[in-house]
């Protein structure tokens, strides 16, 4: 895993914890499908909450002049998913992440830290590279 790949992921992972989105992961995903480079994979305790970190995380993105190919679940508030090509982003209501489970499903890829998840409060699991 290369730093700059870590570096690169930096934008989208302040992002992310923008909103307060908790039990954050990010998954290096690039050996294991073409889809994309990296999921970060991220909760609301709410609806409404999913649509905030998901409207907020587009907003601040958009000042970096990075738009997402696609938008899906906004509405319900239960999954959101943005896809900015290389990163996916998928914004859970807890309960829905515990049923699809994303993290099992990948359980083979590469945990990766960068310095915005770093705090403890963004993330239960601990990742590779950590010293936890």
């Amino acid at each position: 895993m290369t730093d700059e790949f870590v570096d690169a992921l930096e934008v989208y992972v302040r992002a992310v914890t923008g909103k307060k989105a908790e039990n954050l992961v990010v998954l290096d995903v690039r050996e294991m499908t073409s889809v994309a480079d990296a999921f970060i994979i991220c909760s609301g305790r709410s609806n409404r909450q999913v649509q905030a970190i998901a409207e907020y995380i587009q907003s601040d993105l958009k000042k970096q002049h990075k738009k997402p190919l696609s938008v899906e679940g906004l509405t319900e508030g239960h999954w959101a998913l943005l896809d900015y090509g290389d990163v996916i982003i998928h914004i859970f209501y807890e309960p829905v992440r515990q049923f699809y489970d994303l993290e099992g499903l990948w359980m083979d890829a590469r945990r990766i830290k960068t310095r915005s998840s770093k705090s403890p409060t963004h993330s239960n699991t601990p990742m590779e590279g950590s010293d936890e």
